[in-house]
């Protein structure tokens, strides 16, 4: 589903030399699986994202989604692809202030112009636990339920694709396994790929893959804990 060939991304700070955020990544994400980008703050891991995305154009290297060449789309089919095929989990701060929880979930369907959005997206809601919760707004919702509407929205479309930036970073222990369970189970049945980037072992601990992310550089291991985690937590793959 997902292809990465040999990424390369740098950018610059002002008058210095160039930072390569991203050195030669190579890694692949299947249709149904899930697979952690784990590293330190400043390892790349959202730059990657970003490239993946396509809101950073790679200075060399090749992202294909569904056997696709995203840099070879026009900016229409660009911007297409990224409403419906991808879906991105980013942080509860970016829900509308003072929206009900249908709302910014159906966000998305919306612009879709698909008919009776809200009540398309109802299931879902319903299915993330929010049922009672989707007339609530933004400031009414815990930070977990906050995320759960954050995941709502990227699902709304059936996306082959997921992207996830630290989907967990403001969570508890309960509510990052209840989260990130449910993203698993949900995606699973739908047969989305997912690419979850975090520097929290209990998170990464979820993937049946993991990448560790350093300077930019890939590294096919599992570091010891979030070999750890996964003992205490239990792979849910």
């Amino acid at each position: 589903m997902l292809e990465l060939r040999q990424l390369v991304k740098h950018y610059r700070v002002g008058k210095g030399d160039p930072i390569c955020a991203v050195d030669g990544v190579s890694m692949s994400v299947a249709s149904g699986e899930f697979v952690a980008l784990y590293g330190p703050s400043g390892s790349g891991k959202t730059t990657l994202l970003e490239v993946i995305a396509g809101a950073q154009k790679p200075d060399r290297g090749t992202v294909l989604v569904d056997g696709k060449d995203i840099f070879a789309m026009s900016e229409r089919d660009l911007d297409e692809f990224r409403l419906r095929q991808l879906g991105i989990i980013g942080h509860p701060a970016d829900l509308i202030p003072g929206a009900r929880a249908i709302e910014n979930a159906s966000l998305r369907l919306l612009l879709t112009n698909t008919r009776r959005a809200n009540r398309t997206i109802e299931p879902l809601l319903v299915r993330l636990g929010l049922g009672d919760r989707m007339e609530h707004r933004t400031e009414e919702l815990s930070m977990g339920e906050r995320q759960r509407v954050m995941i709502a929205m990227a699902l709304a479309t059936d996306p082959v694709l997921v992207l996830a930036d630290e989907p967990t970073g403001n969570l508890d222990t309960e509510r990052t396994r209840e989260v990130l369970g449910l993203l698993q189970e949900i995606c699973g049945e739908r047969g989305a790929a997912v690419l979850l980037a975090t520097h929290d072992p209990q998170a990464a601990s979820f993937a049946s893959q993991i990448h560790e992310l350093r300077d930019g550089h890939l590294q096919d291991c599992q570091p010891d804990h979030v070999l750890e985690a996964q003992s205490v937590f239990g792979r849910r793959a």
